[in-house]
């Protein structure tokens, strides 16, 4: 049995991308997700952003968050996609622990 993780993933796409060309990313992130076994994928369109510094001339970027849960592998899978796509300026995974199981006392 595999153990999940929760992580987020950001991606920044260049500002000149479409509506349309975002959407299909969106789908085929998605997809992509559920084939290789991510579940409670959640996916939130932040917008267009002034980036703080630039990224390859660009000011700004169309952010998009994705949250799952997901093995390791899928996670190094997903970002070797991401690494190939020339929409996508800039990408970051993190893992997010469990809030239930952090002992605050």
């Amino acid at each position: 049995m595999n153990i999940l993780n929760s992580y987020e993933t950001i991606y920044v796409l260049k500002p000149d991308v479409t509506e349309k060309s975002n959407l299909s990313l969106v789908n085929y992130y998605k997809s992509l997700l559920k084939e290789q076994g991510a579940t409670h994928i959640v996916v939130q369109h932040r917008g267009r952003r002034h980036l703080s510094y630039n990224i390859k001339q660009y000011y700004d970027g169309i952010y998009v968050q994705m949250n799952y849960k997901a093995n390791g592998t899928l996670v190094s899978f997903l970002e070797k996609s991401m690494r190939f796509n020339d929409n996508i300026i800039r990408y970051l995974t993190t893992k997010n622990n469990d809030i239930d199981s952090i002992n605050i006392y």
